[in-house]
């Protein structure tokens, strides 16, 4: 058999690190990138008599993402005990949610490879707590262990096993930080760990109703590294499948450099962790009130905001899900359109030269170091005639490079639009007199000839010669 006679089932467990400003159990700080062990104290550290106290916050957050993904709010939820070593792991469990979690029976949409619409479930959404973290030292052997992240407060976010392929569960995953970023409930930094998944895989014969064997790679924090693990531990499973060998429950990890998975250690199953509710916490009692509250208080979400952009900007359906399909580019559409009035010309820089570089960069749109407000003067400057398209580009890419008011780059670089009449007629007839040929083609009617006689006068004048007057200058020289 063939790798096509297989059906790939994934399942994905989400990790958002909320965007509270302190703890889930203390007033230790949640902020990213301190000096390790600065943000503890005796609760987060587990000192012995020590008493959790639930954020309040945390609980809303958590509602706030399942009532956005068409959860089901629990009215009452309890903490449990998750118990499990690990060296970063201070009380020795995690305080998680087990049987009676605080969202259930949600779903989000997606498109499928063909384009179709596709539901994928939520089993649940829960709050926990983060371990610290370990920094193993390569070259004095050991590992230090920093609790900074410890007692930061997570939702998981667990679909059934909906999807069906890597680009499938690549469009799940940023549904779903497009829904957590829209809402604000968390930043959804992968770079910094504010985002991962726990990704399960399995494979089966076409046709097959049983689910295979899966194996779990943990804490994968980039979208192209998702898709890679997914596609080898797929292809991986199938040849030990075809081979006539068994496919074994455990849990791996992704080496991106190798483009390989390696097994870390046997899948633990509920029972292994000895779940039992945790007595230092009372249950979460909610109102009907009080989630209908937060639901009224739900900000506009991306479908919404992409049906908006088609009636209000007249955007086409591709541009307006592109530009949607993230808070950060979408805020800075809004952003410069409302400088610009011109909707059209800030979704096609966004979507053409800012999306190229962001993928080239491999950076995420909260990345972005300019603002909407360079951006719309970038527009302006052009329809002002300051400076070309061409020149704009150069703007942009500079922009990335060192963010700043996109008048002094173009001083800085001399980068100013030529529009002296005098010296583009210099221009035109040099060009002209270079390439007699062309003059030729466009006299025996080819007009295409008029295109690279304005690409040369361009290239001669580093792109800074203003284009409407270079073809008019072009035309009245060649109908002489």
């Amino acid at each position: 058999m063939s790798k096509e006679d297989y059906e790939v089932v994934i399942g994905l467990e989400v990790h958002a690190e909320l965007s509270t400003k302190t703890k889930i159990f203390c007033s230790c700080s949640t902020e990213f990138g301190s000096e390790p062990n600065t943000h503890t104290c005796p609760i987060c550290m587990a000192m012995p008599g020590t008493l959790p106290v639930l954020n309040e916050k945390v609980v809303e957050y958590a509602v706030k993402a399942g009532l956005a993904t068409n959860c089901e709010i629990a009215r009452r939820s309890k903490n449990d005990r998750k118990n499990y070593f690990y060296p970063d792991l201070p009380k020795s469990y995690q305080i998680s949610q087990f049987d009676q979690p605080l969202c259930e029976h949600g779903y989000v949409e997606i498109e499928d490879d063909e384009g179709n619409p596709k539901k994928v479930r939520l089993t649940r959404i829960h709050i926990e707590e983060d371990a610290g973290k370990l920094n193993h030292n390569e070259f004095g052997g050991g590992s230090l262990v920093d609790l900074n992240r410890a007692g930061v407060p997570l939702i998981e976010s667990v679909s059934e096993p909906d999807l069906r392929s890597a680009k499938e569960a690549e469009r799940y995953l940023r549904k779903m930080k497009s829904i957590f970023e829209y809402i604000e409930v968390s930043d959804c930094k992968m770079q910094e760990g504010s985002l991962r998944a726990d990704v399960n895989v399995s494979v089966r014969k076409k046709g097959s109703t049983e689910f295979g064997t899966r194996t779990e790679m943990k804490n994968m924090n980039s979208f192209r590294a998702i898709v890679r693990a997914i596609d080898y531990e797929a292809s991986r499973q199938i040849e030990v499948l075809e081979e006539g060998g068994k496919i074994e429950q455990e849990t791996l990890r992704w080496d991106d450099v190798s483009g390989r998975t390696f097994s870390m250690r046997d899948k633990e199953d509920a029972q292994d962790y000895r779940y039992f509710p945790d007595p230092d916490l009372v249950a979460i009692s909610l109102s009907d009130e009080y989630i209908e509250k937060i639901r009224a208080e739900l900000p506009e979400l991306p479908e919404s905001r992409r049906k908006r952009y088609l009636e209000e900007f007249g955007l086409s359906e591709k541009d307006a899900r592109l530009l949607t399909a993230s808070k950060y580019l979408s805020d800075l559409f809004e952003k410069a359109e409302a400088i610009t009035r011109n909707a059209k010309a800030v979704a096609n820089w966004i979507l053409s030269d800012i999306s190229r570089i962001l993928n080239e960069k491999e950076m995420e749109p909260d990345q972005i170091p300019f603002t909407a407000e360079e951006l719309a003067k970038v527009i302006q400057l052009i329809e002002k005639g300051t400076i070309s398209s061409a020149i704009a580009k150069k703007v942009v890419e500079e922009l990335f490079e060192n963010p700043k008011d996109p008048e002094k780059i173009i001083e800085e670089k001399g980068w100013l639009q030529i529009s002296d009449e005098g010296a583009i007629l210099a221009v035109v007839q040099k060009i002209l007199e270079a390439n007699p040929q062309s003059v030729a083609d466009f006299k025996a009617g080819k007009d295409r000839a008029l295109g690279f006689l304005v690409g040369q006068a361009m290239k001669e004048t580093k792109g800074k010669a203003n284009p409407q007057m270079l073809n008019k200058m072009f035309k009245d020289e060649l109908i002489k």
